[in-house]
């Protein structure tokens, strides 16, 4: 029929013209039609196959749980500190609670694993006052880096919550703590961030930790369709054409803008970052949530390591190869590097290389090399225990 055909000719054109114009067209989202709980980050099975290991005494698994259970998170003499208003400025700067709403969001979290693994309901109990200090008070993220603040602990926070009120009977507060979700940091993080990839990466790691937690499928669809959008313009690969991808909204309408937003690298190749000529320090941070943000999308059913698995491994080879001692060539960053990628590769090179079956030398090497992972106090936290060959 006539109308048809014209119909496909403008649903063609619409798809070409934001490729055109080197954005990228993702597909619809699909909030899952019933959610997978716990489904942050880590599933039942998941959380099955680590405790199996830790039992039986074996590496790297026994190690990293004993790292865990050394460490300040886990302990049960804690006190929490919340603020009504957490007040954070660049690089933390004025810091009012911003230290101390992340590495108590890591507490709970760490709690919450060393509850499932132990069996011990002490850690339940103190996973759950600490979730309940902060869901009484906090109102509000102030400042130049509230949104990556919020989309920071807003990141560990569901985690922590979704083990809780799944494996554990007994957290009368929880629809309080669902409620400071929802109203404090749902909004700061859900229409993301045009700053450095980072940040929008970190808060859709949130938003769609919150969502599953909330069972949120409209919040679910657009944090989906913010990812899919963002990582390809995060993560270069050379069938992008002569120059990175953009995001709707980003300005980035010339090469030259381009160029100075991917911090004046004019040469790509696979696997380069918006950030690499920046520092690793937050490449890291942008890859963490990438692999995190995938890995809580499969869980709910949703798998999207075929669509973006490839950026992911070639990022995490890249990076990982001058992380290693290569030597950095003259047109890359200007011949020099700022290293420290942090302990963000586990779920990554699990995904990729344990469920699918890619080789990745160098991504292999300096995952083994830095097991067992602890925590890079921001978000990150306890890799090695959780997906360190994790076929769950």
């Amino acid at each position: 029929m006539p109308g048809t055909t014209l119909r496909k000719k403008l649903l063609a054109l619409a798809v070409l013209v934001p490729l055109a114009l080197g954005t990228f067209a993702a597909p619809a989202p699909a909030a899952p039609a019933a959610f997978t709980h716990p489904g942050v980050l880590v599933s039942r099975p998941q959380l099955d196959f680590v405790r199996t290991k830790v039992d039986a005494g074996a590496q790297p698994w026994k190690g990293a749980y004993d790292k865990m259970m050394a460490s300040s998170y886990a302990s049960l003499s804690r006190t929490p500190k919340p603020r009504a208003v957490v007040e954070c400025g660049s690089y933390s700067n004025p810091n009012y609670g911003c230290t101390d709403e992340r590495e108590d969001a890591i507490a709970a979290y760490t709690l919450s694993l060393a509850w499932y693994i132990t069996g011990d309901a002490k850690y339940a109990s103190k996973a759950i006052a600490i979730m309940d200090a902060w869901s009484a008070v906090i109102k509000d993220h102030t400042n130049s880096n509230a949104p990556l603040q919020t989309g920071w602990s807003g990141s560990t926070w569901p985690r922590a919550a979704e083990i809780i009120r799944y494996t554990f009977t007994g957290w009368p507060n929880a629809t309080r703590f669902a409620t400071m979700l929802r109203t404090v940091y749902l909004p700061k993080v859900i229409n993301g961030s045009n700053s450095n990839g980072n940040w929008e990466l970190s808060m859709m790691e949130a938003a769609i930790g919150i969502s599953v937690f909330l069972e949120d499928r409209t919040s679910y669809d657009k944090a989906v369709t913010k990812f899919r959008a963002r990582v390809p313009a995060y993560i270069y690969l050379a069938s992008d054409g002569a120059q990175p991808k953009t995001t709707p909204g980003s300005g980035l309408d010339t090469r030259a803008k381009i160029v100075s937003y991917w911090q004046g690298q004019s040469t790509f190749v696979d696997g380069l970052t918006q950030e690499t000529c920046r520092d690793f320090v937050h490449t890291g941070y942008g890859i963490a949530a990438i692999a995190d943000f995938a890995e809580t999308t499969r869980i709910q059913g949703q798998d999207l390591y075929g669509e973006i698995g490839d950026r992911l491994r070639q990022a995490l080879g890249f990076q990982a190869k001058y992380e290693l001692g290569t030597p950095v060539p003259s047109w890359l960053c200007g011949g020099s590097l700022n290293l420290g990628l942090g302990p963000v590769t586990e779920v990554g090179y699990n995904a990729m290389h344990t469920r699918l079956g890619n080789t990745m030398a160098n991504t292999e090497t300096l995952t083994l090399r830095n097991r067992p992972t602890g925590s890079n106090n921001l978000f990150v936290a306890w890799q090695t225990l959780t997906h360190a060959d994790n076929p769950a």
